[in-house]
C-alpha cells in the first residue's frame, strides 16, 4: 500500500517533485508515493480526493504553507496540525456564530488520523478557511472563537475526507507568513517551501 501526498500546487513541492523526477501533471505515480495537486481551497482539494483517494492508500500526508497566528513560532518553522476545522461552516446569528455542529447539519472541526508515524513536530491546531484573514477586526474574532495557530485553504478538506474512509493521514505545514493585515514584504515563502521541501524529502526517502 502507498503513501498518496497532497498539495495544493506545484510549486509547494518543486524541490520535492525535481529530487524524485516526478512527471509534469496533477497526478504522478512514483514508486514510493502517488502525488496529488489539488489545486487552492477546500472545494477544489474535495473534488481532487474524490476522483483519486481510495483505501488503496495506507496514508494521506497532507503539505504546504500556512499562515500562522502564533509569532512565537518563527517562520519557516514546520508543525504537525492535529486538529483542524472549517471555521465558516456555520451561520450568523447576530453578533453570535453558530456552528454546523450547533446548527445540526454535520460536524466542522476533525482531526488527523497518525496512528504510527512520529513526525517529532509541534503539534498544533488550525483552521481552513475560504478567505484569508487581513483584517484586524476579523482576525481579533476568529482568535477570540477558535484560538488556531495554522490557517491553511485546504487541511480541514482532506481531513474530512479521510475520516470518510477511516485512512490515516497527517498535515505537515510550513510557516509562510504571520496573519496580519496583508504585507507581502514580510513573508518569507521561499523560506517556508525550501524547509517543506527538505522536510518531505528525507520523509518520502525513509518511510
Amino acid at each position: 500500500m502507498k503513501i498518496l501526498v497532497v498539495a495544493a500546487t506545484r510549486a509547494e513541492l518543486a524541490e520535492c517533485c525535481h529530487t524524485f523526477n516526478l512527471a509534469e501533471g496533477n497526478f504522478i505515480q512514483h514508486p514510493r508515493f502517488d502525488l496529488l495537486i489539488t489545486g487552492v481551497g477546500m472545494t477544489a482539494t474535495a473534488f481532487a480526493l474524490g476522483q483519486r483517494l481510495s483505501a488503496g492508500y495506507s496514508l494521506v500526508v497532507n503539505l504546504g504553507i500556512a499562515g500562522c497566528y502564533d509569532r512565537n513560532i518563527p517562520l519557516g518553522s514546520l508543525v504537525n496540525v492535529v486538529n483542524d476545522e472549517f471555521s465558516e461552516l456555520g451561520a450568523e446569528n447576530k453578533e453570535e456564530f453558530l456552528t454546523i455542529d450547533t446548527l445540526g447539519f454535520g460536524k466542522g472541526k476533525y482531526a488527523a488520523k497518525n496512528k504510527s508515524v512520529p513526525l517529532n513536530l509541534p503539534e498544533v491546531n488550525g483552521i481552513t478557511v475560504n478567505k484569508v484573514h487581513g483584517n484586524k477586526t476579523s482576525i481579533a474574532a476568529i482568535v477570540n472563537r477558535l484560538n488556531p495557530i495554522t490557517e491553511s485553504m485546504e487541511g480541514a478538506a482532506v481531513f474530512y475526507s479521510c475520516e470518510q474512509l477511516d485512512i490515516p493521514c497527517i498535515q505537515v505545514r510550513s510557516i509562510s507568513n504571520y496573519v496580519e493585515e496583508r504585507d507581502r514584504d514580510s513573508w518569507k515563502i521561499g523560506l517556508a517551501i525550501k524547509n517543506l521541501n527538505d522536510w518531505a524529502i528525507e520523509f518520502l526517502t525513509n518511510y
